[in-house]
C-alpha cells in the first residue's frame, strides 16, 4: 500500500511540473513577455497622390497660397497647377491632356466639356466670381474714364483674345454694350490670357488693358481706372469640377470640397475674388 501511495505522489509531482512548464512556455501567459502586437504587420505609409489642376491664369497668385495651405492639411497630396487661358485648357482636356480638376474663368468652357462627358456633371460648382476693370500704368494721368480710351494719345489697349480668353469675351461684350467696340477695335492688342494683358500695361507696351479686379489688385505697377458696369457683360463666374478621366477621384473630390471651405474662400477673397457663390 505504501508503495502505491508513493507512486501516486510521484505522478502528481510530475503532472504538476508539466502544467507549470506549459504555463511558463505558453503564449497566453501575461508574464511571458509575448504580446499579440509583436507579430503584427507594420503599418503601410499613406499613399502619395498627385493632383493636376488646370486653372484659369487669373487664379495663379491665389492658388499658390492655396497650395501651401493645403500641403499643411494634406501632406500626402501634391498639387500641380497647369495655368492658362480657359479656352486653351478646355482644348487640352479634349485632346486627352492629364487633368484631375478644371477651374475655368467662364461657363462656356465647362459646358463644352460637359456636353462631351469629359467632366463629372455632379461635381461642377460655381466656385468664385470677379469684376472686370480697366487698368492703366500706375503713374498714368491721361486715362481717367472708359471713354478716355477714344483719345488719340491712346494707341494700344490690351484685351484677351475673345475666342479663347473669357476676360476678352467679357471685354468685347462690355465695349459693345457701351457702343465703343467699333471705335476702339483698331487699338486692341489681343493677348493669350489676362496675365499677358496685365504685363502689356505694366511694361508700357499698352496704355491700358482690360483685366479682372483680382489681377489688378495683385500688381503695384497698374491702377484701376474704372470697373465696367455689371450689366454691360455677362456675370463673371468661375465654375470648377472634376475631370471624368481622373484616376484620383477621391482625392480630387476632397480638394474640391476644400476649395469651397471657408479657409480657401478667405484666401480667394484676399486676392480680390467674389466668394461663397456656392452657398
Amino acid at each position: 500500500m505504501k508503495k502505491w501511495i508513493k507512486a501516486l505522489l510521484i505522478s502528481g509531482m510530475v503532472l504538476s511540473l508539466g502544467l507549470t512548464g506549459c504555463a511558463n512556455n505558453g503564449g497566453s501567459s501575461p508574464n511571458s513577455g509575448d504580446s499579440g502586437d509583436k507579430g503584427a504587420a507594420p503599418q503601410e505609409p499613406a499613399k502619395q497622390v498627385e493632383l493636376i489642376v488646370s486653372a484659369a491664369a487669373s487664379l495663379k497668385n491665389s492658388l499658390e497660397e492655396i497650395q501651401k495651405d493645403y500641403a499643411a492639411k494634406e501632406p500626402n497630396v501634391k498639387l500641380t497647377f497647369n495655368m492658362g487661358a480657359s479656352g486653351t485648357l478646355q482644348q487640352q482636356i479634349e485632346n486627352g491632356a492629364p487633368a484631375d480638376l478644371f477651374i475655368s474663368a467662364g461657363k462656356s468652357q465647362v459646358d463644352a466639356l460637359l456636353e462631351k462627358n469629359l467632366m463629372d456633371k455632379d461635381s461642377v460648382v460655381d466656385l468664385l466670381g470677379n469684376d472686370l476693370v480697366l487698368v492703366v500704368g500706375a503713374n498714368d494721368t491721361n486715362v481717367n474714364s472708359i471713354q478716355d480710351l477714344s483719345k488719340e494719345s491712346v494707341k494700344q489697349i490690351g484685351i484677351g483674345t475673345p475666342e479663347s480668353v473669357p476676360a476678352g469675351k467679357y471685354a468685347k461684350e462690355a465695349f459693345t454694350s457701351l457702343k465703343l467696340w467699333d471705335t476702339l477695335e483698331p487699338k486692341f492688342v489681343q493677348a493669350k490670357d489676362v496675365t499677358q494683358v496685365l504685363n502689356y500695361v505694366e511694361t508700357g507696351n499698352a496704355e491700358a488693358g482690360v483685366v479682372y479686379k483680382s489681377d489688378a489688385q495683385g500688381s503695384t505697377k497698374v491702377k484701376v481706372v474704372k470697373a465696367f458696369p455689371a450689366d454691360s457683360h455677362k456675370a463673371i463666374t468661375y465654375p470648377a469640377g472634376i475631370v471624368s478621366a481622373t484616376k484620383e477621384k477621391e482625392a480630387a473630390n476632397a480638394f474640391l470640397t476644400y476649395l469651397k471651405s471657408s479657409d480657401a474662400q478667405d484666401i480667394f477673397a484676399k486676392f480680390g475674388f467674389k466668394t461663397n457663390l456656392s452657398k
